[in-house]
């Protein structure tokens, strides 16, 4: 299987492509920055911009930082511009509902997705519109393995993923059967912390951050052929295809 390995295999690491801006696009990404709440801060001047960091992350573990010979990004490089801030998921409670144009409605728990069906690493950069990447080392399940579960019908187009905060985001069916998409649990060897998605984050390949819904509670089969999703609404790109401007049709 090309570009992932399971816990037992080999893998290969995948290279991100770069997008290409017009000076236009530059201008939308400012604009659209701003929309977000995620302009930033300006540089700190003098011995300030030295001092600790007051935002780590309390990891479960210590993460890896390279994997066969290429450094790693950590999982603190990753800055927060969720709609509604981290989210707190109950182990326990979990539940992950598949519905929509499928043969086999499905609830799964936590348990049930880690531990019933197979693992996969895989290294992928995210590239977020804000203008910053991390590549990390993720491992998950595969998301056409889910589907299959639950059996895709024929009128099925697209894919919806719904979030714990009310994110969703959406991609045609095809996407997860022409490309091997994780739903990751664990980054760099530590479980995924509350901030950058637990349960489960979507890494979608090839696609702009905005499409890397976290805190996953819904995977819907519908009809429509482009349903949209919380961005997506908002005039971003549906596709979010990374080669592409994130911001128009």
């Amino acid at each position: 299987m090309s570009g992932v390995r399971t816990h037992e295999g080999s893998a290969d690491t995948v290279s991100a492509r770069a997008g290409r801006f017009s000076v236009a696009t530059v201008v939308l990404l400012v604009a659209m920055v701003a929309m977000a709440g995620c302009t930033g801060e300006p540089p700190e001047q003098g011995p300030a911009r030295d001092a600790p960091r007051t935002d780590l992350i309390e990891l479960p573990g210590v993460e890896v930082r390279e994997y066969e010979g290429a450094p790693l990004d950590s999982v603190q490089d990753f800055r927060e511009n969720s709609i509604k801030g981290p989210q707190t998921v109950d182990r326990l409670a979990y539940r992950l509902d598949v519905t929509g144009l499928v043969d086999e409605p499905a609830e799964y728990t936590y348990s049930e997705i880690t531990s019933g069906y197979a693992a996969y690493e895989k290294v992928v950069q995210l590239d977020c519109v804000e203008g910053w990447s991390a590549k990390v080392l993720w491992r998950g399940v595969l998301v056409r393995d889910i589907l299959d579960a639950s059996g895709v019908q024929d009128g099925a187009q697209s894919v919806i993923f719904s979030a714990e905060d009310g994110y969703t985001t959406s991609f045609p069916v095809e996407y997860f059967y022409d490309n091997d998409i994780l739903m990751a649990y664990m980054m760099n060897g530590v479980e995924l912390p509350k901030e950058r998605g637990f349960p489960f984050q979507l890494v979608a390949e090839d696609k702009w951050g905005y499409k890397w819904c976290k805190w996953i509670v819904g995977i819907e089969l519908s009809a429509e052929e482009d349903p949209g999703g919380y961005w997506e609404d908002r005039g971003y790109n549906n596709s979010g295809d990374r080669d592409r401007a994130f911001y128009g049709s």
